[in-house]
This record gives C-alpha cells, sequence and structure tokens, in this order.
C-alpha cells in the first residue's frame, strides 16, 4: 500500500504585518531564481529560491501592495500605498527612481528591457514611465483621455516590448499597445477582478474574479479570449499556474487559511493547512519545483510540488 508524503511548507519569516503580493523571477542561467514579497509593514523582502532572506527593501512609507523584479533580477518595482512607485538595485538594496502618484499604487510592471514601468492603483489610471527620462512626465494609457477604469487598478502586467495589460475593480482587462498609448481590447468579468498575473512560460494571464478562475492568451492577438475558465466552490484571492506541466493550479482564499491545488477541470487534489490567517497570494517558482503562499498572518511558506523531493532546503530531509 503506498503511503502519501505529507507536504510540510517551510516557513519565511520576517515580515511584520500581512503578506499582500508575492513573485518570483525568472529562471536565471545557473538555474535558480529569487523571490521577493510585498507587506502591509512597507518593507518588501528578497529570498533566494531556497528560502534564505536576501534582503530588505528600506524607503516606503505605507503598505507595499506589488514588488516586481526585471527579467535579469538587477531591477526591483515597488508600488505603496505612500503614493509612489519605486525602483530598486537588487544587489546593493538602494532606492533608484521613486516617483509620485496623487492615490495609492497597487501594482507595477517592468518592461522586458526594464527601460519602462507601468503602474496602477486606486487613482483608476494606468502611467508609462521611461526610467531613463526620470524628470519627463508619464504617459497615460486611456480610451478618451481620461481615466484608464472605473474603479481601483488591481494589477498591469508587461507582455513582449509592446503591450501592456492592466485589470481593474470594474471587472475590465485592457491590453494597450504602449507604442501609441492606445487601447487594443479588452474583455469584462461580471465580478471584479481580484488578481491578475502573467504565466510567462505559458504565455497565459491567471486571473480571479468572483468565483472564476481564468487562463487567458496573454497576447491581444489571440482574441483576447478566455482560453480556460472554471468556477470553484469559493472565491479565490489568487491563483497561479504549474509553469511547466501546466496540469494544476494553485490558489489562495482569503476567507479561510487553506492553500489548494486543483487539476486544470476543477477537481480539488489538496487542502494545505499551515497558515494561521487567510492567504492573499500565492504563486508557483518559474522551475515548478514549489509554490509560495503569503498571508495575513505575516508569514510566507513555501511548498513541495512533490512533497518529500530533495530539493532546495528540503535537501537532505525526509518530507514529513
Amino acid at each position: 500500500m503506498s503511503i502519501l508524503t505529507k507536504s510540510t511548507p517551510l516557513v519565511a519569516p520576517g515580515h511584520t504585518r500581512p503578506v499582500t503580493h508575492l513573485s518570483f523571477s525568472s529562471l536565471q542561467d545557473d538555474g535558480t531564481y529569487l523571490l521577493i514579497s510585498s507587506c502591509k509593514d512597507g518593507n518588501p523582502m528578497l529570498r533566494e529560491w531556497t528560502g534564505d532572506w536576501v534582503g530588505t527593501f528600506l524607503g516606503h512609507k505605507g503598505a507595499v501592495w506589488s514588488t516586481k523584479l526585471s527579467l535579469d533580477s538587477s531591477r526591483a518595482a515597488s508600488a505603496s500605498a505612500d503614493f509612489t512607485a519605486k525602483i530598486w538595485d537588487t544587489y546593493s538594496g538602494n532606492p533608484l527612481q521613486s516617483f509620485p502618484h496623487n492615490h495609492i499604487v497597487r501594482s507595477v510592471a517592468l518592461s522586458p528591457s526594464a527601460f519602462h514601468l507601468l503602474t496602477g492603483g486606486q487613482e483608476k489610471k494606468v502611467r508609462i514611465f521611461d526610467l531613463n527620462r526620470p524628470d519627463a512626465d508619464p504617459d497615460f494609457l486611456s480610451e478618451t483621455g481620461g481615466l484608464s477604469h472605473e474603479a481601483t487598478v488591481k494589477s498591469v502586467v508587461w507582455v513582449g516590448e509592446h503591450i501592456g495589460v492592466s485589470a481593474g475593480e470594474d471587472g475590465f482587462i485592457k491590453w494597450w499597445d504602449l507604442r501609441t498609448r492606445a487601447l487594443a481590447t479588452s474583455i469584462t468579468f461580471p465580478n471584479p477582478i481580484t488578481s491578475m498575473e502573467l504565466s510567462r512560460q505559458t504565455g497565459r494571464l491567471v486571473v480571479t474574479s468572483g468565483k472564476t478562475v481564468a487562463f487567458i492568451h496573454a497576447s491581444p492577438s489571440n482574441n483576447a479570449a478566455p482560453s480556460h475558465t472554471l468556477t470553484l466552490p469559493y472565491s479565490p484571492s489568487s491563483a497561479s499556474i504549474h509553469p511547466i506541466l501546466q496540469d494544476r493550479f494553485v490558489t489562495g482564499n482569503s476567507g479561510d487559511e487553506w492553500v489548494r491545488v486543483h487539476a486544470m477541470d476543477g477537481e480539488e487534489r489538496e487542502v494545505l493547512k499551515g497558515h494561521h490567517g487567510p492567504v492573499h497570494c500565492v504563486e508557483f517558482s518559474p522551475d515548478g519545483e514549489m509554490y509560495a503562499s503569503g498571508s495575513e498572518d505575516g508569514t510566507i511558506r513555501l511548498w513541495q510540488t512533490t512533497p518529500g523531493k530533495s530539493y532546495g532546503l528540503w535537501q537532505g530531509q525526509n518530507g514529513g
């Protein structure tokens, strides 16, 4: 009789308030990667692929809602409740640039070249900044020269070098041509968008809205229609697809303390217990070997995709 190995997470402490967002770097040439976390304590943290703490970015004066790394991991961008977005040197931890806004910034995205920055937040506007011209006024992305969305912009991502995507609490996902600053196409959901992440390796946007999880072609040339949509028995706060196998996705839920793994048909495969507060964010590592969850309890937990496998900080352990 086979015995299932229990999934025992590694706990990554350090934050003092709820963890709001997690983002892994791309897989680096040596097979490693980094994890950056955002928190209401205002101090984004950088960790190695093993979960070991690398450093903390100090300088924000309010909650940090989103932090993302450049493709080469040399730069980080952060979005904060202090009405700023900042660019950081990930090697020194020093802030390089700070861009003021008129309200809370909820999401940031760096271009593949790391020459431009997208931001969105409670102003309902999407801005694009030229990092080589930090004193220049940003451009605004809108259909009529006004607002980008009719409600808070929850997420912005960068697709290729010339396409930006924004998701709002108005239920809209919008693709923008960043060369012309014009709207390319859009789709709408009946409920507010609660999260949107780019799964770079699968070429899909992973979107949560109400009880829906949608996996959408990231390129607007694919008709901008959900390629796969599921309705779950709960309202996920965040979702992430396995980047290699694409046979499962993981979710968090602000309504309970559990992390769930689902098959792509929606079947619940695992319910993972360990957090002591609602789970606000989840993300698969770029090699698919683990996924991270961030919670109201102020901790990040790292879970093995294959429990018991010798990997990272689990090396030499029996896996539970």
